[in-house]
């Protein structure tokens, strides 16, 4: 942590509440690793303090930011959004670009690091199935998207709610009911659990891994608790597999770069220090 009298460069985690991230474990992990004098800090801010904190981020002594819930939305209307943040809806990074303050949305490339790292040649796949509508939903759905993958069955409780992603991102993406996932599964080569089934807290999630061919991958976003009985049953069948840590330490990458000029990597040494961090129980967690 940066203490008084410390001069570097300093991002921060802004939040509501925001205290038990894994987001400065990450990144003072890597300022030793990289020998960079700076710091990472959490800013609990609430929602009536959003827009001035981030008007004035450079003036707080920061050259960017990461931005969690409830704060993702109004992030991208206060900043310079690119591509991905727009095609999202939310940012969940924030740089200066000289005196602009710009914005992007790094989940999209932590979903798909994640499976390169754990999974190579996973993007060989005709068919992928997305479950659940929501903002992470909309992240996965663009990196698959870009990747390439032709095919996106999206599965949601509301069918509503798949078809405004559908609409938005064009004919890849296929709204289906959740009752007709028997006929998916079988020619799926991903599955992605965008939802919170399966959370600590939460009921499992339901479906009939058996139908997955033997060549498929299966990911959940979740990672709380690190194995969610989706995993297990996919890892006890011999499928390949990419869990939400993976994705939680990747989607870190880009913001360290942007802010501190080096380019980190995930290793399983940090996956280590983390995974120790998430086994020591949190109120909040």
């Amino acid at each position: 942590m940066m203490t008084a009298g410390t001069t570097g460069r300093a991002a921060c985690l802004i939040g509501w509440p925001a205290a038990h991230s894994r987001s400065p474990l990450i990144h003072h992990y890597w300022l030793r690793v990289h020998g960079i004098t700076g710091g990472y800090s959490i800013e609990a801010i609430p929602p009536e303090g959003f827009a001035e904190f981030v008007m004035h981020l450079s003036t707080h002594g920061f050259v960017g930011a990461n931005v969690t819930i409830p704060h993702k939305e109004r992030a991208l209307q206060l900043t310079e959004p690119d591509e991905r943040a727009r095609a999202v809806g939310a940012a969940n990074t924030l740089y200066y670009d000289g005196a602009i303050l710009r914005s992007t949305n790094t989940d999209v490339e932590g979903f798909i690091g994640n499976l390169d790292a754990v999974a190579p040649g996973w993007d060989r796949i005709g068919d992928a199935l997305v479950l659940g509508a929501g903002g992470s939903s909309r992240a996965v759905v663009f990196g698959l998207i870009e990747r390439g993958i032709k095919r996106i069955h999206l599965v949601n409780r509301t069918m509503e709610r798949a078809q405004v992603l559908a609409d938005q991102f064009g004919p890849t993406v296929m709204p289906a009911a959740w009752n007709t996932l028997g006929d998916v599964l079988p020619r799926t080569g991903l599955l992605v659990n965008t939802t919170s089934l399966g959370m600590n807290g939460q009921p499992p999630l339901d479906i009939e891994l058996p139908l997955l061919s033997r060549d498929a991958v299966v990911a959940d976003l979740v990672y709380v608790p690190l194995e969610t009985p989706l995993l297990a049953a996919a890892r006890a069948r011999g499928l390949r597999t990419a869990d939400g840590l993976g994705m939680l330490l990747h989607q870190a990458v880009r913001g360290f770069e942007l802010w501190f000029g080096e380019r980190p990597v995930v290793t399983q040494d940090l996956r280590a220090l983390v995974e120790a961090d998430l086994r020591i129980p949190h109120p909040a967690t």
